[in-house]
């Protein structure tokens, strides 16, 4: 059975995709970078952080959760939407404590990449620099609360054998950080650490005993721009 085509259009750019398809990554096919921070491939979106805000036929939505149809016209590139996003960047780093030099996700983290991109330098908005704890109490992991960004990646991923999410919501309001279950996670395999480092878009789960095991210059983002694999960049 033949996939359901629609045309569609980026910026004006003519565009074809399966109908239903996410507009994140039909876009992505289709050779068009719209940044995201939260969305990973294979898990369900959630349309968390907001960094892949696009205009479609006129409304503002996210492209990780808009599913493409026939006719459908997006903006991405247009000065207001990277403004916005430029903003969303600015405001991540000033939520958080994100010390880029000493965090050993230097140079894989997409947030620091994204900070690249939007030559971020001192931002807009004021520091919180808020007192969070790092849980390391768990024998392969730890949680450094000050660098999440509350992408939901973790909780949508990481799971045991019976479905049951290795990390959760804790607390409410501006105090909520996700933190991860002691007792689902005692057992933890090193495969498994290593899949929530890796899942996390920032440096706030880590794998213990693994820091700085690849030189300056040879990290994925010393070479490139993040994006750059998918699309022209402005």
């Amino acid at each position: 059975m033949m996939a359901n085509l629609v045309d569609f259009k980026i910026d004006g750019k003519e565009c074809m995709s399966e109908e239903g398809q996410y507009l994140l990554s039909a876009a992505k096919d289709n050779g068009v970078y719209i940044p995201s921070l939260c969305n990973y491939e294979g898990i369900k979106p959630k349309g968390s952080c907001r960094m892949c805000t696009v205009r479609v036929n006129g409304n503002l939505t996210t492209a990780c959760t808009t599913r493409v149809f026939d006719g459908l016209e997006v903006d991405n590139m247009t000065d207001e939407l990277e403004g916005l996003r430029k903003g969303i960047v600015e405001l991540m780093f000033t939520e958080g404590n994100h010390f880029c030099p000493s965090c050993e996700k230097s140079g894989f983290c997409e947030l620091q990449a994204l900070g690249y991109r939007y030559r971020i330098g001192a931002p807009r908005f004021p520091y919180l620099s808020p007192n969070r704890p790092v849980e390391s109490q768990n024998p392969k992991i730890m949680k450094d609360q000050n660098r999440c960004i509350l992408c939901k990646r973790c909780i949508r991923a990481i799971k045991n054998d019976e479905g049951k999410s290795l990390f959760a919501f804790k607390n409410r309001g501006y105090k909520v950080v996700i933190s991860c279950d002691t007792d689902l996670a005692a057992g933890i395999s090193d495969e498994m650490a290593q899949k929530a480092m890796d899942i996390c878009p920032v440096g706030a789960i880590l794998k213990k005993r693994k820091g700085f095991n690849v030189p300056i210059g040879n990290r994925p983002f010393d070479k490139r721009e993040i994006g750059s694999e998918v699309g022209a960049l402005r």
